[in-house]
């Protein structure tokens, strides 16, 4: 059995906070850690040669061409350092690689965000931010609304979305839920009342997703579900940019039937969350629509991003990758499809 100090492990898609977070946390592993910024993919997975695991985020594409060659590399290990696994092919890696998670690292701050998110659109602090610095005081066209006596659908009930039911009741909301698999004794405890996803649609004044991406839920958001809702709904999503179907909501935005959206995901982000494009253009035509609308706010992918959040993943992952290589025991594994 390999020590520690001889396991490589190549990181992909890193930045500089991920790499001190990681080197930290490694001070009680001892691995041998590398880091390339470029994402994991056909072109580059060819870099994985020698090493005894990978180590990807959310927005590295390990597809059945990916997962072959490292198949092939003889790489038994594919460590994911975020919970969602839908960027993996788990058909392709049944029987062939083990796959790991992190299944909880940050609730309370995903939850936070997606509450910062309602309340800066709703009260309009973003565009406020931007008046005053040019001394404009003027408040008008920055009305917002009380949150208290209004109704929120949380659509998932798992930690995060269960920490944003219990935060929105302290506001005196009203919170309406749906999950396929709900837990009808915790919602009878905080006073959730749980229904279908055509009821919660149909009162909500505030639509929150947290739910995982699934073939199921793709698009979720879309132009007929959009119609069930009230006129001048506001939508967040820190779950999957795909739970969205953007053009719909840009079509809603534009009619004024959603009157805010909150977006921490992008279902075309892998190009752009992450990076700086500050001195070049979006060519994505409808990021770039969506960045023009006042009554929207992205921000990009950063719901999960607090202190505490990092030294979770990172403590976690080595963790997994510890209990594989030393204890010959897969910890958070990823449950591959037959």
């Amino acid at each position: 059995m390999k020590s520690a100090s001889s396991i490589k492990i190549a990181f992909f898609d890193t930045k500089p906070y991920d790499r001190v977070s990681f080197d930290a946390q490694n001070l009680s592993f001892g691995f041998q850690l590398h880091y390339f910024p470029s994402h994991l993919t056909e072109v580059t997975v060819p870099l994985c040669k020698g090493y005894d695991a990978v180590c990807v985020f959310v927005n590295d594409q390990v597809t059945g061409p990916v997962i072959e060659a490292l198949v092939k590399l003889k790489v038994p290990l594919l460590a994911l350092r975020s919970a969602g696994f839908n960027n993996v092919d788990l058909r392709a890696a049944k029987g062939r690689l083990a796959v790991t998670r992190v299944p909880s690292y940050s609730p309370h701050g995903v939850a936070e965000h997606a509450i910062a998110m309602m309340m800066t659109l709703n009260r309009n602090t973003h565009r406020a931010f931007y008046r005053t610095r040019d001394s404009n005081f003027s408040i008008n066209g920055l009305m917002g609304f009380d949150m208290f006596g209004k109704t929120a659908g949380i659509v998932g009930t798992g930690q995060i979305g269960r920490i944003v039911c219990e935060i929105l009741l302290g506001f005196g909301m009203k919170v309406q839920a749906h999950d396929p698999y709900p837990s009808e004794e915790w919602a009878r405890e905080k006073g959730v009342e749980m229904v279908d996803l055509g009821t919660l649609y149909k009162n909500a004044d505030i639509i929150s997703l947290h739910c995982p991406l699934t073939p199921e839920n793709i698009h979720m958001i879309n132009r007929g579900t959009i119609k069930l809702m009230k006129t001048g709904v506001m939508i967040i999503n820190t779950g999957r940019g795909q739970l969205i179907r953007t053009e719909d909501l840009l079509e809603a935005l534009r009619d004024e039937k959603v009157a805010n959206a909150g977006l921490d995901v992008y279902e075309e982000e892998i190009d752009y969350f992450f990076e700086d494009f500050s001195s070049s253009v979006v060519k994505d035509n409808v990021l770039a629509r969506l960045l023009t609308y006042p009554n929207v706010l992205v921000t990009s992918h950063q719901a999960f991003f607090t202190k505490e959040a990092l030294a979770n993943i990172a403590t976690t992952t080595l963790e997994n990758l510890r209990s594989f290589f030393l204890d010959g025991k897969l910890v958070n594994e990823v449950a591959t499809e037959s």
